[in-house]
């Protein structure tokens, strides 16, 4: 699997990643209110960064793993 198919890889399953994770968990980190402030959009863009974050990182990972497993990469 060459470089760019790679990029591509984990660029696709960590946005899915990122998606389940930000749907399971973002209703319990963050309550709704009736009206939302800037503290709220502050909340909501640091999970969104942090889910970025880690499922870029576990993707990455597991792709690269199963390059280097395969293929002896």
């Amino acid at each position: 699997m060459n470089e760019e198919t790679q990029k591509r890889t984990i660029t696709l399953l960590s946005t899915g990643i990122a998606y389940l994770l930000a749907s399971r968990i973002s209703d319990r980190i963050i309550d709704e209110p009736e009206e939302r402030g800037v503290w709220d959009d502050v909340k909501e863009a640091l999970l969104k960064v942090s889910f970025s974050l880690v499922s870029t990182i576990i993707a990455s990972f597991v792709i690269r793993r199963v390059v280097n497993s395969r293929w002896g990469g």
